[in-house]
This record gives C-alpha cells, sequence and structure tokens, in this order.
C-alpha cells in the first residue's frame, strides 16, 4: 500500500505570493483537491477556477494587525473542519494569522520566503519562524543556513531565446502596475505617457486608477484578458512584481521592470528593487530607467524570448 499523502492548505496572499504557491503546488506531495486560502480578486478566481476548495479571506493589508487577528477564527474553524494535515504557504499578510491557525490545531506548517526576499526574510517570514515547529525555506542560496534551509526557486527554469524585432513605427505596449492597495505608482505612469505616449498602449493601472491617460485604461483584468494583451503586445512594461514578470515570462515575453520605490509612497518597503536587480542580473528583464525613459530599453527586451518548464520541489 502507497504511503498516505497529507491533507493540506495552500495559503498565500494575491499576486506574486499566490502565483509562486499556484506554480509549486503541483509538485508537492500532498493529496488532491486541498485548501486554498486567499484573498477574491481576478487573479484568484482565474488562479483557482478549477479548484474545489477556496476559502476567500476579507483583505488583510500590510502590517494590518487587526485584520490578522480577525482571520485567525475563520481559519481555525475551516482547518479543523477539513482534518487537515498540514500547511504551505509562499507567504504576505495572509501567511501570519494561516500558521498561527494551523499551529494552535497541531498541523504540520511549512513556509516558503517570496522569491522576491533576496537579502533575507520579510517581516511576515520573520514571525512565522517565531513559531515553534515551523519549517522555514528561501529560495537564495545566499542567506540559506540551520534556520533558514534552501528550497527550490521558481525562476531557475526559465530561459531565453534570441527573436527579431518587428520593424514598427508603432509599437503595442502593455503597462501592468499591479494590484496592491493603497499604493499609487503615477510616477511611473508620468514617465511612460511622457516617453510612449506616440504608441499604442493599453493600461492595467490597479490601485492607481487614472481617467488622463492615451489608450485603453482599466483597475484590472481577469487572467484570460491580462494573458491576451500580455501575447498580442510588442512590449510588456510591469511593476516588479514577482507575479506579474512570471506570468509574462510564462508567456514568452521579456518584461520590461519599472520598481517601486517606498521613499515615493509606492510600497511598503524596497524590496521590489531586490526583484529588478535579480531578474536583469540573470538577463530575464531590463529596467526602465523612470528619469530617462528610452526605446532601447523596450527594444532590448523585444529582442527576447522567454520559455518555462517545471520547477523541482523535492527539498520539502
Amino acid at each position: 500500500m502507497g504511503k498516505k499523502r497529507a491533507r493540506a492548505v495552500l495559503a498565500a496572499s494575491t499576486g506574486g505570493h499566490l502565483a509562486q504557491l499556484h506554480r509549486l503546488a503541483p509538485q508537492l506531495d500532498i493529496a488532491t483537491d486541498p485548501l486554498w486560502v486567499t484573498f477574491e480578486n481576478e487573479q484568484s478566481k482565474s488562479l483557482l477556477q478549477d479548484e474545489k476548495n477556496v476559502l476567500y479571506l476579507p483583505y488583510i493589508a500590510s502590517r494590518d494587525w487587526r485584520a490578522s487577528a480577525q482571520a485567525m477564527t475563520p481559519l481555525k474553524h475551516a482547518f479543523a473542519g477539513g482534518n487537515y494535515d498540514m500547511i504551505f504557504s509562499t507567504g504576505a499578510a495572509i501567511a501570519v494569522p494561516a500558521m498561527l491557525a494551523a499551529a494552535k490545531i497541531g498541523m504540520r506548517r511549512y513556509y516558503l520566503e517570496s522569491v522576491s526576499r533576496f537579502d533575507g526574510p520579510s517581516l511576515s517570514g520573520k514571525i512565522v519562524a517565531q513559531i515553534p515547529g515551523t519549517r522555514v525555506y528561501t529560495q537564495h542560496a545566499g542567506w540559506a543556513g540551520k534556520r533558514w534551509k534552501l528550497g527550490p526557486s521558481v525562476l531557475d527554469d526559465y530561459s531565453l531565446t534570441p527573436k527579431t524585432i518587428p520593424a514598427k513605427e508603432t509599437l503595442k505596449i502593455f503597462v501592468t502596475l499591479g494590484t496592491i492597495r493603497p499604493y499609487r505608482f503615477d510616477r511611473a505612469v508620468d514617465a511612460i505617457e511622457s516617453a510612449f505616449g506616440q504608441h499604442e498602449i493599453v493600461w492595467q493601472l490597479g490601485a492607481t486608477n487614472r481617467t488622463d491617460v492615451r489608450g485603453f485604461a482599466t483597475e484590472m483584468m481577469d487572467a484570460t484578458q491580462f494573458d491576451t494583451q500580455v501575447e498580442c503586445s510588442d512590449v510588456v512594461i510591469t511593476h516588479s512584481g514577482v507575479g506579474s514578470a512570471m506570468r509574462i515570462m510564462d508567456l514568452g515575453k521579456t518584461p520590461v521592470m519599472v520598481t517601486r520605490l517606498k521613499k515615493f509612497g509606492e510600497h511598503v518597503d524596497d524590496h521590489q528593487e531586490q526583484i529588478t536587480r535579480e531578474l536583469t542580473r540573470r538577463g530575464l528583464a531590463h529596467e526602465l530607467n523612470l528619469e530617462i525613459p528610452s526605446t532601447s530599453t523596450l527594444e532590448a527586451a523585444m529582442a527576447f524570448a522567454t520559455a518555462s518548464g517545471r520547477v523541482p520541489s523535492d527539498s520539502f
């Protein structure tokens, strides 16, 4: 008789955290029909549309400890009611109450820090690591050690292939600025509009809702709409969110990154600088200088196609 697979909870905040978890889930040694725990938005509804068990929690903003505490009750009820054995999380605000709730009822706990954390754990990761018995992993060898073991990286299996740049006077540009609330990114909108406004631009603006941009603009797209825009564009400009970058690369495009900075009130910290640095180091992306945005950056990204495969996850 084969080994009985664990009944699992898979928990992550929407955006890059959920994208990484969804990418790794098929390779985890768990029973079918896990319980997914996340927030409800177009991305999560699209990614999880074929899943039978999904618990959508009210949105928990970064460092919103009251909302985290309020999430504990429904989490404990869901975990105990489903007789789950273990929980696996790729982080953000939802990870802390989910791990605490799992610890309360004795579930095994595994936490893989986001690939966007290149220099050390996030605040959520630091808190989760203090919960006794929780196994914590990093995707980067540079800060792996006795406490944080080295796990798989979702970036390891991407590769590049040269391609011909289309001879066009007018490019089709898709700009996606993520959906994290309440952080706006007007600095990027203004720079892109000024430098490339003569081209055909489609915008997914997220929290940076604007009515003064040229081209088609919307707050959020579902996964199918997003994929269509990536596939039909000549080049994609994205904020340095790992989920957006991964999906763009999965669809064969090399992303152009614009980096949110804390000093401008564009994010809670500067971890997007780490994402941009690592992706450009690997040659998987190009950074657009928002002070002097150049068409040459777009051309550099258009000169290569990306490909991806399965990410091994036998580290757990």
